[in-house]
């Protein structure tokens, strides 16, 4: 099982208050990952990114994306040799092509922090 595939099973584990809906489009590039639904009826998207260094590795379509939607979209990188997450707003995408993953603007720093912070948007 590819890396990211791993990280979208455990993220849809420990957040069962989510619906999550995997999106595999291939006729619009750019498009993240996940779309998911929340208990405070809020939509949102995250794209999921596994690193091994500092650099988050992006398509041109995904910066795209994340220039155009600035809102209620977010980037879930994790680091597996260091076990550690962090959760980026896609507003912040430029600043993560640039800074990667030490960029300062992450949501949170842990898979169940990510999973409680996207859980009680719209609350």
């Amino acid at each position: 099982m590819k890396p990211e595939t791993k990280l979208w099973h455990e993220f849809k584990r420990i957040t069962p208050q989510i619906t999550w809906t995997r999106l595999e489009n291939t006729s619009v590039l750019g498009t993240p990952d996940l779309l998911g639904y929340n208990t405070n009826s809020h939509f949102f998207t995250v794209e999921l990114k596994i690193i091994s260094g500092n650099k988050i590795r992006f398509s041109p379509h995904q910066i795209s994306f994340h220039i155009q939607h600035p809102k209620n979209t977010f980037i879930l990188c994790k680091k597996p040799s260091q076990a550690s997450c962090k959760l980026f707003p896609g507003a912040s995408i430029l600043a993560l092509v640039k800074e990667g993953f030490k960029n300062p603007d992450a949501c949170c720093l842990s898979l169940d922090a990510c999973g409680l912070f996207l859980s009680s948007l719209g609350a």
